[in-house]
């Protein structure tokens, strides 16, 4: 049986990766930093249009210049992840958060 665990497709290459930008889907638990951007594309296959998720991730929240930080991850392939943007916690996929640029705190 297959895990629904978050991978990357291996045509994904984001750009910032040498600025510290990197998706929230590669964060850990206590990262910290701030958005920088947030699509639709993630990287991953979606459920819904690229569209839908910009816009379902900008109604929750997460928009440019909110902090964020990781709380907590799911126990089996370390998904859900839990996260605070600004005063709010939120919950969501490692697929969904791919969509998700972040400027992380020391790196």
């Amino acid at each position: 049986m297959m895990s629904e665990a978050f991978v990357l497709s291996p045509d994904f290459n984001p750009a910032e990766t040498s600025s510290g930008v990197r998706p929230l889907a590669t964060a850990d638990r206590g990262e910290r930093g701030v958005i920088v951007r947030v699509t639709g594309h993630s990287g991953a296959a979606e459920a819904v249009e690229a569209e839908e998720l910009e816009r379902r991730l900008l109604e929750m929240g997460f928009v440019e210049g909110a902090s964020i930080e990781v709380l907590h991850e799911g126990l089996f392939g370390r998904d859900p992840i839990a996260v605070r943007v600004d005063d709010t916690r939120v919950a969501l996929r490692r697929r969904e958060a791919g969509a998700i640029s972040v400027k992380f705190d020391g790196r």
